[in-house]
């Protein structure tokens, strides 16, 4: 098995701005000592850190990437915001749309970014690779044509599928987004779509607040072709495994890509500060085999990873370690120093029920 991982040492150099968390400052919001938004690069280089300690980075085929054209942009984004963005990131950057901070320069590692991902499935759709990670930073499923949004710059994701479909070397895409937030960006380019099939599974609510509803499936030749799983807070591991097996793998399975695309947050994580989920590095891991065997039965194997969120220094590290240990197959481990303690704080039976319980009420939505 050959695994691809994509990173580039200036993605972590994006700037996350004059933030306290999530709040601007000013008025009686106090700067933080660290300073910031949640979106920083600590989780990211931390992840490739413990890869290289572990030795796993070295049984990995570890690439670059160039900078994606103003063709492949203009695909999925107007040129008139494209020019706005540019312009402010040579005059010292700024920010545009809602919490998307940039510094100067943000425009080219925002392109940087969205490269990684192209590269990744270019990679992989022309067979050099079996399966590839890209460490995209800064992230993208949130970001519309005209608007960056929630730490999103660019549609890193929609940009590289397009890029290969007009290129010809797909017909057929799936994008599995089980970041902790909805994916309305990828969700909102492609709602009109038939030859690109996107899931999202993600917290009820959270992020944004006003999409994400089960009911939304899609409008014209789209229409079946979006599917929503909004979870309830609360939901560890075993919700996680249900919700895959029986919502998203039949939906693959009904669909046949020609390869899958996973949007890779790790906020659903149990310590993650934005959101209210019990996940752990072992349910990462378990979703990665899952689409890995979706991927081998319809699609020649083709997967590609595009991370996204994920907000604890401490527990990305682990939970990416275990995604890319199972991606590779290599006996490489990074045990998870929380593993016994988050078994312990996973829901309790009856509570499980219910979860259960939401997903056959989900499915019967959904038919």
């Amino acid at each position: 098995m050959k695994t691809g991982f994509f990173w580039d040492e200036k993605c972590f150099w994006h700037a996350g701005g004059d933030f306290a968390f999530t709040l601007p400052l000013g008025g009686l919001v106090q700067p933080l000592a660290s300073g910031g938004l949640p979106e920083n690069p600590e989780t990211k280089r931390r992840l490739k850190n413990l890869m290289d300690v572990t030795g796993l980075s070295q049984q990995l085929h570890n690439r670059n990437a160039n900078p994606v054209e103003w063709d492949d942009l203009i695909r999925v984004h107007p040129e008139a915001f494209l020019r706005k963005f540019k312009e402010k990131s040579d005059a010292g950057g700024g920010s545009m749309g809602l919490r998307t901070p940039f510094a100067q320069g943000g425009y080219e590692l925002a392109t940087l970014s969205a490269g990684l991902a192209k590269d990744a499935l270019f990679s992989v759709l022309n067979s050099e690779l079996t399966n590839a990670y890209a460490l995209s930073r800064p992230p993208g499923h949130h970001c519309l044509p005209d608007f960056p949004n929630g730490f999103c710059l660019l549609a890193n994701i929609a940009i590289a599928v397009e890029a290969a479909l007009a290129h010809r070397l797909t017909d057929r895409v799936a994008i599995v987004d089980w970041d902790v937030h909805h994916g309305n960006g990828t969700e909102a380019i492609f709602y009109d779509r038939d030859d690109v099939l996107t899931i999202s599974l993600h917290q009820e609510r959270n992020y944004p607040m006003d999409t994400g509803d089960a009911e939304d499936r899609g409008v014209g030749t789209g229409e079946g072709y979006n599917l929503n799983i909004p979870l309830p807070p609360g939901g560890g591991h075993e919700m996680y495994l249900e919700a895959m097996e029986r919502l998203v793998l039949p939906t693959l399975n009904d669909f046949r890509p020609d390869v899958i695309i996973v949007a890779c947050g790790y906020d659903a994580a149990a310590i993650d500060p934005l959101s209210r989920m019990m996940a752990t590095a072992e349910t990462f891991r378990a979703m990665t085999e899952m689409v890995q065997e979706a991927a081998s039965d319809l699609c020649g194997d083709r997967l590609v990873l595009v991370h996204e969120g994920g907000y604890s220094e401490v527990y990305v590290p682990f939970c990416g370690h275990h995604v890319v240990q199972q991606m590779s197959g290599s006996a490489i481990h990074a045990e998870d120093p929380l593993a016994d303690t988050l078994k312990l704080r996973q829901p309790s039976p009856r509570l499980m029920r219910m979860h259960s319980e939401f997903i056959t009420d989900l499915e019967a939505t959904l038919r």
